[in-house]
């Protein structure tokens, strides 16, 4: 049988929900709405918004940890410390660092409010190179991929011009029917 391709299963470019890098937090938020209520929902269910510069030229992407690390601006400050870097922090240790880092002490409504206004490349991820497959890539490939970057998407390229992503999302749902077909 013939190997799947990343662009079979890709979401189009066109299809998702972008904003340029000056957008406010506001603003990707209602694009992303948008592009929700555009497509099928069964098929599209969009948790990121990619982000693209003057030239129209994909820049970034704004996750879901992304957001909610936007409306607490206390993250930036963690992020510059060491203790930010230790793996397996223990729950006691966590709350220790929302206190010393007054994380989440104002209502959310507050932050929420003042997250709002911010200009989405203050926050939005930059890609690594890792974190783009050429669309003829080999679904085998990109899985691969996938798990040792450990990616929630991968950016699909076709001569180096960024054409859609590929959504781990996606890619289990494939598995997930294929597990099944082998039972039929």
């Amino acid at each position: 049988m013939k190997s799947m391709m990343v662009k079979e299963l890709m979401v189009p470019l066109s299809e998702y929900a972008t904003v340029s890098k000056d957008a406010s937090l506001y603003e990707a938020v209602l694009a992303l709405e948008s592009a929700v209520a555009a497509f099928d929902p069964a098929r599209h269910r969009h948790r990121a918004i990619l982000i693209y510069d003057e030239n129209r030229r994909i820049v970034g992407k704004i996750g879901q940890i992304d957001v909610l690390r936007a409306l607490e601006p206390g993250y930036e400050e963690l992020v510059k410390s060491d203790s930010f870097t230790r793996l397996g922090l223990s729950p006691m240790y966590q709350k220790s660092m929302i206190e010393q880092y007054r994380l989440w002490h104002k209502p959310l409504n507050d932050l929420c409010r003042k997250a709002a206004e911010l200009k989405v490349e203050s926050f939005m991820h930059k890609p690594t190179p890792g974190e783009y497959v050429d669309e003829n890539t080999s679904l085998n490939e990109a899985v691969h991929q996938l798990i040792m970057g450990r990616h929630q998407s991968l950016l699909v390229t076709r001569e180096k011009e960024i054409v859609g992503i590929l959504r781990l999302s996606d890619v289990f749902m494939e598995i997930v029917e294929r597990i099944k077909a082998c039972k039929l």
